[in-house]
């Protein structure tokens, strides 16, 4: 199992590949402990984008850390795509992350960066599978999942 990346940065300072590499790591134990296949687009952003990308598509007109765009999942009045006698690709979705909060989140965590953008990439690609944290119980499984697979890359916190 495993999950094609593209990482996209729209950043004034990208990251470096160090830290590249450690995300598509993360996102392929993720998605083998998850035994999914697929393919990822990780956009990489700064708190600008993020909080209007979070107000456009939820109403939400601030700053987050990370955002996650499901293609697996249709809205109610969306017709259901069919490919007949056709290999379609199963693109999960994509997550856009924040760097500037990533690195604020660190800091006021006590945590390196590396730990934070590990998270946040788990955190996102769950949502693409479905995860989510609406209520005590969906929470309790999905933040147990992360801890999961963040302790599978040795990414616990300090």
């Amino acid at each position: 199992m495993s999950v094609d990346i593209e990482f996209v940065q729209e950043l004034e300072n990208p990251v470096g590949e160090d830290l590249l590499e450690l995300m598509e790591q993360v996102l392929m134990t993720a998605a083998q402990m998850e035994e999914v296949t697929g393919e990822v687009v990780v956009t990489l952003v700064d708190n600008e984008r993020i909080q209007e990308l979070n107000r456009d598509y939820r109403g939400i007109d601030r700053a987050t850390d990370v955002l996650s765009f499901a293609m697996n999942e249709s809205g109610e009045d969306e017709p259901e795509i069919i490919f007949e006698d056709m290999e379609a690709p199963n693109m999960l979705g994509d997550i856009i992350i924040s760097v500037p909060r990533a690195m604020e989140q660190a800091s006021e965590y006590g945590h390196t960066l590396e730990r934070e953008m590990g998270f946040l990439s788990i955190h996102g690609f769950l949502h693409l599978l479905g995860y989510d944290h609406q209520d005590e119980e969906e929470e309790k499984e999905m933040f147990g999942r992360q801890e999961e697979i963040l302790a599978h890359v040795q990414l616990t916190r300090e």
